[in-house]
């Protein structure tokens, strides 16, 4: 079991995490006209999302998505492994990120570059019931004695990334800017070739429908499930406890089966009083 490492009050994981890197990822890493940002808070799609992308650059070709691990074909900028790869890396970039806004790269917003920022959040309901599972098989971080205790530390942002409310609401304040694509978990699944479709068009990607085919055929759940490059399975075993799962059911709406009513009203009252003053049409979820 380990605790967390703090840096400017947001917590991280214990392990494959260093506050200098953290630090230098923010004050020095440049993210470059060409290079792609895949954006999101935790347990919201982000593998999911990098396997679409990965396969849109290759027209649905999955060599490369078979044979290279997830977190090398788009490395984590605040990792140790992550940042470490990035800045020895030519060429276009596909990176990721789970960094609340204060502690993301300053280049991002200073510069007139163009690269592509893409951005996924998720009913917060089944990021918690998702998050409370993935963590509790691993070794990155306390583990909770239960749902309930992981519910009331979710509430508090006293979980890897902090509040889930202000990384969204910060995140979401740059939708308007014309290199930030923001995109729903729940439109994703709904509409997996629509949103396919959407990266396109925002990469400045033109498929063939038999390309479009063969990015739908690869990613979809099942094959990332299958598939350990993309599942996790490699990753090492002093972080796996009790059978850590990264893909453990990839639907919408699980959290109906594991919060109580009285969970249920009181979250349902803390986002709205969190996320009042957007629009109602903006989250897709019920």
């Amino acid at each position: 079991m380990s605790d967390y490492i703090w840096f400017e009050g947001i917590p991280f994981p214990a392990i494959g995490y260093e506050k200098k890197i953290i630090e230098e990822s923010r004050d020095k890493f440049v993210i470059r006209d060409e290079d792609t940002v895949i954006l999101t808070y935790p347990k919201s799609g982000t593998n999911w999302l990098i396997e679409i992308v990965c396969l849109i650059q290759t027209k649905g070709n999955p060599k490369w998505i078979q044979s290279v691990p997830v977190w090398e074909r788009s490395p984590w900028i605040e990792t140790q492994n992550g940042y470490a790869m990035l800045i020895n890396k030519e060429g276009p970039c596909l990176m990721s990120s789970h960094l609340p806004i204060h502690l993301f790269p300053k280049s991002f917003f200073r510069s007139k570059a163009k690269f592509s920022v893409i951005y996924v959040f998720r009913n917060p309901r089944d990021v918690l019931v998702s998050g409370y599972f993935f963590w509790d098989k691993s070794n990155l971080i306390k583990m909770p004695e239960s749902l309930e205790t992981y519910f009331e530390w979710f509430l508090k942002g006293n979980v890897p990334y902090g509040s889930w409310f202000e990384h969204t609401c910060s995140w979401l304040s740059m939708r308007e800017r014309d290199n930030f694509l923001v995109l729903s978990y729940e439109d994703m699944k709904k509409s997996t070739r629509g949103t396919i479709e959407k990266i396109c068009d925002f990469l400045g990607r033109k498929l063939e429908p038999d390309e479009l085919d063969l990015v739908l055929k690869y990613s979809s759940f099942q094959a990332m499930k299958e598939k350990n490059v993309s599942n996790f399975s490699l990753i090492i075993k002093d972080v796996i406890i009790n059978g850590l799962a990264l893909m453990r059911k990839g639907v919408a709406g699980d959290w109906k089966n594991h919060f109580t009513v009285a969970q249920a009203e009181t979250f349902d009252k803390v986002f709205q009083e969190k996320m009042a003053g957007f629009p109602p049409g903006l989250f897709p979820w019920k």
